[in-house]
């Protein structure tokens, strides 16, 4: 259910409240963002997207879009590490990756980094495949909440400190994630 009140979205989701935070206008400025950087980074590459699903998924594809002259490939993994607003510390390979990455530019592109632990993981995964380099383009990241300095990502659309969000991808028990704008969870 959403309600409005003084022009400020708010969303009512299994018993929590969340006010609008970003925008669809600031999602786009921030895609913009990270698309010039990565075309500048890989304008005579071919790198490798790999998406994490299923949070990323959004992102990914305004990001793909926006990019320009860059010639890549896109595969998606689905891993998951989270149940409801906290994380399991366990990172679970549901959908592995299809895609070969020997001496490939890998850009893992991710909806939300916070303590690394997937980010972390999916590096030294990608690396030991053969990957010649792996970078991380994330639409959110928790830098106070980073356990993992290796997970720090190349490319990031916005900082956030801890609260919960949802929409745009990212969800709360699979839910919510076709929201256009970013919500935080209302203390």
């Amino acid at each position: 259910m959403i309600f409005f009140f003084n022009s400020m979205r708010t969303i009512d989701e299994q018993g929590y409240h969340f006010d609008e935070w970003l925008t669809p206008k600031e999602i786009a400025k921030d895609v913009q963002q990270v698309a010039k950087q990565i075309s500048a980074d890989y304008a005579d590459k071919e790198p490798l997207f790999v998406v994490v699903l299923n949070g990323a998924f959004v992102f990914a594809a305004d990001l793909l879009r926006a990019l320009e002259n860059v010639r890549c490939e896109v595969t998606f993994i689905r891993v998951s590490s989270y149940w409801g607003m906290s994380s399991t510390g366990q990172l679970e390979f549901i959908v592995p990756l299809q895609q070969v990455v020997d001496n490939r530019d890998v850009v893992i592109v991710e909806d939300i980094v916070d303590t690394g632990l997937t980010i972390h993981q999916l590096k030294a995964h990608l690396r030991g495949l053969g990957a010649t380099s792996v970078r991380v383009a994330s639409m959110l990241f928790k830098p106070n909440k980073l356990e993992y300095e290796d997970a720090k990502p190349d490319y990031v659309g916005h900082e956030i400190t801890d609260e919960f969000v949802i929409g745009y991808g990212l969800d709360f028990d699979g839910f919510v994630r076709n929201l256009d704008a970013i919500y935080k969870v209302k203390e």
